[in-house]
């Protein structure tokens, strides 16, 4: 089985002038947001036993939060910062698990939950899109449709 957890970040702080985007927080949403989507994934049955996380501040604060929830740790990824699908799906492949967890950022992720969804899905601040393949490998995905898709939003 092969069970991919698509993340984009939670809603970011716009409030300092002049702050590099890669370093933007959390907003006051997002605190709330994340782990209010932790539990949801949580009750839904969502277990990734791998997470990836772009290096950029919001993606990481997200990431810590879905870590706790599932006791797992998080592996930065500095090329998931503003990555286009292909790349998100690279790692996630790569990742040498067959749960993984990706935070990262739009447009890709709602790139990539659109090609494996087959149909437009626009990835919010928070949402987040698991697809599972019940008897496929990692080879597969991207190739067949998942058994399941289910897209959470805050």
């Amino acid at each position: 089985m092969i069970q991919l957890v698509l993340a984009r970040h939670a809603k970011s702080d716009w409030a300092e002038d002049g702050l590099d985007d890669h370093d933007r927080p959390l907003d006051d949403r997002g605190r709330r947001d994340a782990p209010a989507m932790a539990r949801t994934l949580r009750r839904a049955g969502v277990r990734p036993t791998m997470l990836l996380s772009s290096t950029a501040v919001r993606a990481r604060e997200t990431a810590a939060v879905f870590a706790d929830a599932f006791e797992i740790d998080i592996t930065e990824q500095p090329e998931l910062y503003l990555a286009p699908p292909d790349r998100l799906l690279r790692a996630a492949r790569s990742s040498g698990a067959d749960e993984v967890m990706v935070v990262a950022h739009d447009p890709g992720m709602s790139a990539l939950v659109s090609r494996l969804a087959d149909r437009h899905e626009r990835m919010v601040t928070c949402a987040v899109a698991v697809f599972t393949w019940h008897d496929a490998t990692w080879d597969a995905v991207d190739a067949i449709p998942p058994d399941e898709f289910t897209l959470y939003t805050p």
